[in-house]
């Protein structure tokens, strides 16, 4: 069965280089709006898809990372990207391709978690609890985003947009797909390890705070690694797309840079 992706585009439809952007979990395509109207990567084509299941996207047959990875890394193909950019839950599955070589350009992995200790106890524990209670604490967790949107500097009919996108995104969706989630975080593999051994060129950027961070074993392998550059944004930060575009479009340009390095 095919994957009916939602897809929000800008830039030149005949650039030398395709950026694909991949959304944090139950956020949309739009959800990269603040980062695609940066003016220095005005010259690029810039494709952002919701992935499916989040935001109201149709839902997937399969929510394990591999499924993501197999179902990203052929709109990839076929979108001719050459560099993939992720946001939280979109830079796992961008990980996921570089761990099994589905892609091999340079990836960008926005905020992402790479083991347990990195993500926050409160919502491991609010999936864990899911287990039990079934979707009534991800519906309340859902309920509970909405006030975190308020913080990004955006006009409030923008943040109004970011926030009704957490509330299409189904809690039975929420359920399977964090399950799996945990079922990732919880299988001890060293991705940071595994991400070196791949040799795909990656920038890995995490905020000073807020955003969850990496173990200091994850840290010392990452920077020890000659395909990784570790990317530390000053302050407090969250949606890091969102309230730091300036900054994430720097890194994107690095990562188009590298192309043809």
């Amino acid at each position: 069965m095919g994957v009916e992706w939602q897809l929000f585009e800008s830039g030149p439809a005949d650039a030398e280089h395709t950026v694909l952007l991949l959304p944090g979990g139950m956020c949309s395509a739009r959800s990269y709006l603040e980062l695609m109207q940066q003016s220095s990567l005005s010259g690029l084509r810039l494709v952002a898809a919701t992935m499916p299941g989040h935001a109201g996207a149709p839902s997937p047959d399969d929510y394990s990372h591999e499924a993501y990875g197999r179902m990203t890394a052929d709109l990839v193909a076929e979108k001719g990207a050459d560099v993939v950019v992720g946001f939280s839950m979109g830079a796992n599955v961008a990980l996921e391709m570089a761990e099994k070589k589905l892609f091999t350009g340079p990836t960008v992995l926005l905020g992402i978690s790479l083991s347990l200790p990195d993500e926050s106890a409160f919502f491991i524990n609010v999936v864990r609890s899911s287990k039990v209670l079934g979707g009534l604490p991800l519906a309340l967790m859902k309920k509970a985003i909405g006030p975190m949107v308020k913080g990004i500097p955006v006009p409030p009919e923008r943040q109004a947009e970011l926030a009704a996108d957490f509330r299409r995104t189904s809690t039975r969706d929420m359920r399977l797909g964090l399950r799996e989630y945990l079922k990732w975080l919880e299988s001890g593999e060293d991705h940071a390890a595994m991400l070196c051994r791949s040799g795909v060129p990656t920038w890995v950027v995490h905020a000073e705070k807020g955003d969850g961070g990496l173990t200091d074993a994850e840290r010392q392998t990452l920077e020890a690694c000659s395909t990784v550059k570790i990317v530390t944004i000053p302050g407090s930060v969250f949606f890091l797309p969102n309230e730091v575009p300036d900054q994430i479009a720097s890194v994107v340009n690095d990562a188009v840079a590298a192309v043809n390095a």
